[in-house]
């Protein structure tokens, strides 16, 4: 069973449903509207997920937004709303998901999971924090990723008269990549998708407090540029 959640009622995820279902016909994909900055709407999904399967074994975060491109375009409303979005989000998960994931679930107590006789979990945090929860065995990692191709066009981001620093919508140019990158190309969403599966599984059993960098060897090649 899986949790999905999205930024609103008003979205529609069935497209995202109906690849998932394709792809991984024995996992049942649940949408769940989310307000990243609601601490109460974070314990009510964790209610909500105890009370329906009894267990909370893996929490995966990638809030992320991108704010206006100057100080001079920001107004306290667009960082207030970057703070929620890279920041609450992980947070809430780090302060409330590892009591959840400490519950044991009895056999036959919850007919829709399977039984859970140890505590145990897994926190995967996109581009924000790594660390530890001492004392138990909920594992907490990190992923940085470098430039995904999220279908977002940075044009309009560009800076007037930036001359001295790279322009945001020249990362998206063949030629940037080629000299930047390692792989000479941006990333895709799956290729992040699967170093969080990977942290999420039992192949990363001995691995805690850790940040895996996913950006196709851009901070390799060049580590004083940052990608978007």
């Amino acid at each position: 069973m899986s949790t999905a959640c999205t930024r609103s009622s008003n979205e529609d995820p069935s497209h995202l449903i109906s690849t998932l279902s394709t792809s991984y016909p024995n996992t049942k994909i649940i949408p769940y509207p989310l307000s990243l900055s609601d601490e109460q709407a974070t314990l009510v999904l964790i209610d909500d997920v105890l009370n329906a399967w009894g267990r909370l074994d893996v929490w995966v975060t990638s809030s992320g937004l991108l704010g206006p491109p100057s100080i001079d375009a920001t107004t306290p409303d667009d960082l207030q709303k970057c703070f929620e979005a890279n920041s609450l989000a992980p947070f809430f998960a780090l302060k409330y998901a590892p009591p959840a994931m400490g519950k044991l679930t009895p056999k036959g107590q919850y007919p829709n999971a399977a039984p859970k006789d140890a505590k145990y979990g897994s926190i995967v945090v996109v581009s924000s924090v790594a660390s530890t929860y001492g004392g138990t065995d909920v594992r907490i990692n990190c992923i940085s990723p470098g430039q995904i191709d999220v279908g977002v066009d940075l044009k309009e981001m560009d800076m007037k008269g930036m001359s001295s620093q790279l322009p945001p919508a020249s990362l998206q140019s063949k030629e940037f990549q080629k000299q930047n990158i390692g792989l000479e190309r941006s990333g895709l969403p799956t290729e992040v998708a699967r170093v969080a599966g990977f942290l999420a599984s039992g192949f990363s059993s001995y691995m805690t407090g850790a940040n895996l960098v996913v950006d196709g060897g851009a901070s390799t090649m060049c580590p004083l540029t940052v990608p978007i």
